[in-house]
């Protein structure tokens, strides 16, 4: 059955994706922050919505719970320690989310934001599937507002811990300004440059460059990558003496702030 279900990012604002799972009849949707691309493709499938998750509390993935709530009744999941438009069931590492017959296992993950959640799918459609909100990005990370660099780490060795065929299910359309930095980083990464040259085609074509792989994300992404020496030289080189007091991931995300 349940390898009729389908796996739909549905753009939303500038660069957001709201991805919707459904079985032809019923759909969960992730951080919709927008309800109206939701509220049409519901529509034109013809679905009901049973579920919406969210991972933080940021508004382009809150903003459409309250209006796709009312509209449809779903129930919604989120963050046991964040702002969130109530009601909704509260959850934290740990916890399993059960929707459309499928079972997500709940991991905390904060740095982007103190609360920020992560849903783990360890077998949908033949490979596990991840949401991880904003944060692990393709070939990037999530911005730190609320936490710290120590944290973020921790919460990617998390991710990055899970099996190569995860699907990893980023909820922006970053990849290609995140290639160019991880590019400056290491531009002798082989697969890097296969890679860019992949999401310069797709994005040619207003194809999603989503969702990625663990294997991929492990081989191409600074962010999972700064305890390799190459890495490390790069972060040395950029600033050594931040690189010496706070590591190369403090480094290489302090580099990505500034980076244009």
């Amino acid at each position: 059955i349940e390898s009729l279900m389908k796996l739909i990012p549905l753009p939303a604002f500038s660069d957001n994706y709201i991805w919707m799972l459904h079985d032809g009849r019923r759909a969960m949707v992730v951080d919709p922050g927008d309800a109206q691309p939701v509220l049409d493709a519901l529509q034109i499938e013809g679905l009901q919505l049973e579920s919406i998750v969210v991972t933080h509390h940021h508004v382009d993935h809150t903003g459409g719970v309250a209006e796709l709530r009312d509209a449809t009744g779903a129930q919604v999941y989120g963050p046991a320690g964040e702002e969130m438009p109530e009601p909704l069931t509260r959850l934290s590492g740990g916890d399993v989310c059960n929707t459309l017959g499928l079972s997500f296992q709940v991991f905390d993950v904060p740095g982007h934001t103190a609360g920020h959640i992560a849903f783990y799918c360890e077998a949908w459609d033949g490979a596990p599937l991840l949401f991880c909100g904003d944060t692990l990005f393709s070939a990037g990370c999530g911005r730190l507002f609320e936490g710290t660099p120590a944290q973020m780490l921790a919460s990617l060795d998390t991710l990055s811990a899970l099996p190569d065929a995860t699907r990893v299910c980023c909820t922006h359309e970053y990849t290609l300004s995140n290639l160019k930095f991880a590019l400056a980083v290491e531009p002798d990464n082989q697969e890097l440059q296969q890679y860019n040259a992949q999401c310069v085609a797709l994005r040619a074509q207003n194809l999603p460059t989503l969702p990625s792989s663990m294997a991929l994300e492990r081989k191409i992404n600074p962010f999972l990558r700064s305890r390799i020496p190459a890495v490390m030289a790069a972060a040395q080189a950029h600033d050594a003496a931040m690189a010496l007091q706070s590591g190369a991931f403090a480094t290489l995300r302090q580099w990505k702030n500034d980076y244009r």
